[in-house]
């Protein structure tokens, strides 16, 4: 058997793969117990002020804590636990606190941590819930509906085969929290501490889902607009002579510009959205929730409000990329318009080109004729010359015929040099 010092060199990230896995355990709980719950988006700038926090923390505890490195810590305050985790774009805390008799109806975990260092937090808050956790009294749950303990109309439901109950009504309270309420039948330490981290989970996924939602009506509005504008050029399109093909390809590639901005900067929002959204349904399928009689189920809730506007997101994304595909048509259709006309203008072009040469040939031998009657003139003018000079020194020679008969044979000579060197030319 291979020992691991004899296994071939492991690869830079497996042992970090191997351990997350494993990383963020829920933490276990044992019933009564408060916990209250807090998410804050950050952005990367407030990272290390979020350090400085966990650090400070450590100090009015007396604890050393430790580096926040790994994105998630557990520790054990002795009052009261804290659990904090880095999320891509958000930060999770959870105090848990024990109950005790002398708790009142409103005693919450956060009545034994820091309110200044709580209040002080980097971050903008997106989600804030206190759970409670306590065994059912003997006439718990069948007399939830009659206890008013919710402001609005209950949401709940028997959950993990029977083991507990869970209630809400997902209101967020004068206080800023909303308020869950979990029944211990026989949930274990370890069960009960998860079915926590899945409320406050569904809590947290339900909102950044939702950040969507703002996004989707303000794109609609830019659609709508964009969606008119594009039928309106079209119809321009249809009924425009050449002459307005340049504006209206121009005011194309304007209307282009501005949806894919507006997809590039509502992309993500909407693929978070999604991605949270089936979050949210994932942990609702492990509360593996039984309807109690005239109380709502979460999964229902979330069906009937959340789903709508998902919904609403994923057509609206739907809609920019259907923009963008008819407005890439339109301006492909116009450009093919725009190249015709071009293709013709160019043929046309060449065709007035191919006269000009058709004329300028023509008044090149009208020229090449002139030409060759002044070369003819001059060569005989010289022929003359040279009679003259002849004569003088003795010769029979008489002028008049000699430059006569010297007229056709330079004519001729000049014609066929001419046509010998267009020949060579066409060649």
């Amino acid at each position: 058997m291979a020992s691991s010092t004899s296994l071939p060199v492991n690869h830079p990230q497996r042992l970090a793969l191997a351990n997350e896995v494993h990383a963020r355990p829920p933490a276990s709980l044992v019933t009564p117990e408060h916990v209250s719950y807090l998410a804050l988006l950050m952005d990367e700038g407030q990272r290390e002020a979020e350090d400085r926090a966990l650090a400070a923390l450590g100090k009015l505890l007396n604890l050393a804590l430790p580096a926040p490195d790994t994105g998630h810590l557990i520790v054990d305050a002795g009052s009261f636990r804290f659990k904090w985790e880095r999320h891509t774009e958000f930060s999770s805390y959870v105090f848990f606190r024990p109950a005790v008799p002398t708790d009142g109806p409103d005693a919450t975990a956060l009545d034994a941590v820091p309110a200044d260092w709580v209040a002080d937090l980097p971050g903008k808050l997106i989600a804030a819930a206190h759970v409670t956790v306590r065994r059912p009294a003997p006439t718990e749950p069948n007399s939830m509906l009659e206890q008013r303990i919710f402001a609005d109309a209950i949401v709940g439901a028997e959950i993990s085969e029977g083991a507990g109950w869970v209630f809400t009504d997902f209101r967020v309270g004068g206080d800023g929290f909303l308020r869950f309420l979990l029944l211990d039948k026989s949930l274990s330490s370890r069960q009960a501490g998860r079915m926590v981290q899945r409320l406050v989970e569904i809590e947290t996924y339900r909102t950044m889902a939702l950040l969507g939602f703002p996004v989707a009506k303000s794109v609609a509005a830019f659609l709508n607009r964009a969606e008119e504008e594009l039928a309106q050029l079209t119809q321009r399109m249809s009924r425009a002579d050449p002459s307005q093909d340049t504006a209206l390809l121009n005011d194309l590639t304007r209307l282009a510009a501005q949806v894919e901005q507006s997809l590039a900067t509502s992309a993500y929002r909407f693929g978070a959205s999604q991605a949270y959204y089936d979050l949210v349904r994932r942990r609702v399928a492990e509360l593996r929730e039984q309807r109690i009689p005239g109380i709502q189920t979460i999964e229902e809730f979330m069906e009937r409000r959340l789903a709508p506007a998902m919904a609403t997101c994923a057509a609206i994304a739907r809609r920019q990329e259907e923009l963008s595909a008819r407005i890439a048509r339109a301006s492909q259709f116009l450009r093919t318009r725009v190249d015709i006309e071009l293709a013709e203008q160019n043929q046309e072009l060449l065709v007035q080109m191919n006269r000009r040469a058709k004329l300028q040939l023509r008044l090149q031998q009208t020229v090449e004729s002139i030409s060759i009657v002044a070369m003819t003139y001059y060569a005989a003018g010289l022929v003359g010359y040279i009679a003259k000079s002849a004569k003088s020194v003795g010769w029979a020679v008489n002028v008049d015929v000699a430059v006569g008969v010297s007229v056709p044979i330079i004519l001729l000579v000049l014609v066929m040099g001419l046509r010998k060197m267009r020949k060579r030319l066409a060649d």
